[in-house]
């Protein structure tokens, strides 16, 4: 019996309770659940027990510390300011070594990595207080209707490609989730008009609500990158369709591994932002 239960597995996709040895999942069709890979990466890193709560306070919580971070990284630098945006906002300097992004960044120093480091920098107090609420208010929805996995490969791909689109715009220096939470905003769009009903009504006409506040504020606010705002919406559209939703499409192997390279990605960026921002600091003292 006891050599039984060593042969035994939960499936690293499904969770169902297979044997070690099995070819492919009879439940999931996983090919070779039992290897060492799958066991190991998706198993502790994938399916841990944080819940969707967790993972979006880990999320508020990163965002966070990137902006204490950038605030203590040259303390004499931030302050008070006439433009309330810019309260307590980090000195250019440290944001460009934090991974700020735009055509500078990009063009004259090659930091493609920004477009993934610049969705979790701020530039001030209102920034980054209005971003998180918005994504407090919008990712709960993404996080029921998509799954765990899909939402952060919508929230990390999404902030990607909206800050490149931005780029291409020719935007000179940008940070922000607000791309990545405009991402959200498109996936729940697409979701409230792909499913339809009443419910999905609702859903369109409340998401509706936060993209025409977001255009409207976009407009009469100077410095707002519109680029980034309009080209995360697309982004999430685009993710929502091809991704699709929970009552549609199950969520599968491939999403949870996509999920996994967004979350080692994001920290391997953030990681190497902050050692970097660091060194240069110590180079330039």
């Amino acid at each position: 019996m006891a050599d039984n239960k060593r042969q035994s597995i939960l499936c690293p996709n499904c969770r169902k309770l297979i044997s070690r040895n099995e070819s492919r999942c009879p439940y999931c069709n996983t090919a070779n659940p039992g290897s060492w890979w799958k066991n190991n990466f998706m198993t502790r890193i994938l399916h841990s027990s944080d819940s969707a709560g967790q993972l979006m306070r880990t999320i508020i919580y990163v965002n966070i510390g990137m902006y204490v971070f950038s605030l203590l990284l040259n303390p004499v630098s931030f302050g008070f300011s006439a433009n309330p945006l810019s309260i307590l906002s980090p000195a250019d300097r440290s944001l460009l070594l934090l991974g700020a992004t735009g055509t500078f960044p990009i063009d004259r120093l090659h930091r493609w990595w920004t477009l993934i480091s610049a969705n979790y920098l701020h530039g001030g107090i209102i920034h980054i207080l209005f971003n998180m609420i918005a994504f407090s208010q919008i990712a709960p929805l993404v996080l029921r209707e998509y799954g765990t996995y899909r939402m952060f490969i919508i929230y990390t791909l999404g902030g990607i490609i909206g800050y490149f689109i931005s780029y291409l715009a020719g935007i000179t220096f940008t940070i922000g989730a607000s791309a990545a939470v405009c991402s959200l905003i498109g996936a729940s769009l697409y979701y409230g008009k792909s499913r339809g009903g009443a419910y999905g009504r609702a859903i369109y006409r409340q998401i509706g609500g936060w993209a025409v506040g977001i255009f409207l504020f976009g407009l009469i606010v100077p410095g707002i990158n519109n680029w980034g705002h309009g080209g995360g919406i697309f982004a999430g559209i685009a993710l929502g369709f091809l991704l699709g939703y929970q009552e549609r499409k199950k969520e599968i192997y491939f999403y949870k591994v996509l999920s996994g390279v967004c979350v080692v990605l994001t920290f391997a960026v953030l990681f190497w932002a902050v050692a970097s921002s660091i060194y240069y600091r110590l180079l330039i003292l």
